[in-house]
């Protein structure tokens, strides 16, 4: 897959297909861009919704068919914001039309199916950006300076905290809560986010062991879950996750030899600050003022993420985030379910001879 896109700097016009996520990708992600972005044509099967986003931002084109718009040669973009089932077969097909792609997270529900799209990618025209929108904002990407400047030093250990609240009525929804519809539970649909955000600082892991279960809603798909990571680095790395947390709440602290880092507590903008940075002394505080010294503030989520993708389009920088990272992030989700259900640990990467490769939602026991 090519580094950087080509050097036309013209608006993208862009189609949403789902408009539940999708109305925030237009709000935080488009809008802002108005200059780089057009949205032109949104689909979604629910036509009350439909009808609603379209007056709100004056988009005329409004459809039922996802068809339609593969067959538009105007439309440089198709943005995915579908429920997860769906994802694999409107991702590949965007693909085969020509089109760029922008998918929501999961990308999809297995490391097959992963694959199967890095396929569909690399004999495409286009160019699929997986979201992961909680790697932007100031607090975020001040840490990912320092580190990546050496002066973190060695990784010690990081505990990441995904504590949210999900009600029946969530579930309401018919197609959550499901196996077959949603793929998986609060690791896939929830804590995703935050577990990127550590591998975006402290790099991928080498070993995990990880334990599953459904206790706090009547579902089919796990609601909490607990996790031990070994890090490629020799870092430990706990994951703690529930939706069941009466204060919701978004939390990493990672401890490297030099510094700590602690992000906000803001349960979906945790990438923003105030992010505390605690350094180990005086000289190490110098080091990372003299670092971060130039900064210049970076919009949470989705502005960022949508501004860079731009940028990679017309030749100006790398994609900001690719299927390799999406494909880390799930690799990790085959793990910790693989460990749940055989009760032990398990080495990545994770490949086509594990039981949960082709589907992690099959019994290993």
């Amino acid at each position: 897959m090519a580094v950087t896109g080509s050097s036309d700097m013209s608006v993208k016009t862009v189609a949403i297909v789902g408009c539940g996520i999708g109305r925030s990708h237009i709000v935080e992600g488009y809008l802002p861009h108005a200059d780089k972005f057009k949205v032109v044509a949104i689909c979604d099967l629910n036509g009350e919704r439909l009808q609603a986003v379209g007056d709100e931002f004056g988009i005329e084109r409004r459809t039922t068919s996802f068809a339609e718009l593969l067959a538009d040669e105007t439309i440089d973009i198709i943005d995915i914001c579908t429920p997860p089932g769906v994802h694999l077969e409107q991702v590949v097909a965007a693909l085969a039309a020509g089109k760029h792609v922008v998918c929501e997270k999961p990308l999809t529900g297995s490391l097959a199916a992963v694959d199967t799209i890095m396929a569909a990618e690399k004999a495409a025209k286009g160019v699929l950006m997986p979201i992961f929108q909680y790697r932007y904002g100031d607090g975020i990407q001040k840490a990912k300076r320092i580190i990546d400047a050496g002066i973190a030093g060695k990784a010690y250990t990081a505990s990441v905290e995904t504590f949210w609240l999900r009600k029946p009525e969530y579930y309401a929804v018919p197609w959550r809560g499901k196996w077959a519809t949603e793929l998986g539970g609060v690791l896939v649909t929830h804590a995703l986010h935050l577990h990127d955000m550590m591998m975006h600082l402290m790099g991928p892991a080498a070993r995990v062991f990880g334990r599953v279960a459904t206790r706090v809603n009547d579902i089919e798909v796990e609601d909490c879950a607990s996790v031990s990571l070994l890090m490629e680095s020799g870092a430990f790395v706990s994951l703690s996750c529930t939706l069941g947390s009466q204060e919701q709440l978004s939390r990493l602290r990672l401890h490297f030899e030099n510094v700590t880092f602690e992000s906000s507590h803001e349960p979906y903008t945790p990438g923003k600050d105030p992010w505390k940075i605690i350094a180990a002394n005086d000289d190490i505080r110098e080091k990372i003022n003299r670092v971060i010294a130039d900064w210049q503030p970076v919009a949470p989520r989705f502005t960022t993420q949508m501004g860079q993708f731009h940028a990679f389009l017309s030749g100006q920088g790398p994609l900001p985030v690719t299927t390799v990272d999406a494909r880390r992030a799930l690799e990790l989700v085959t793990a910790i379910y693989q460990s749940s259900d055989s009760g032990a640990e398990v080495p990545l990467p994770v490949g086509p001879d594990s039981p949960k490769y082709a589907d992690w939602r099959a019994r290993t026991r």
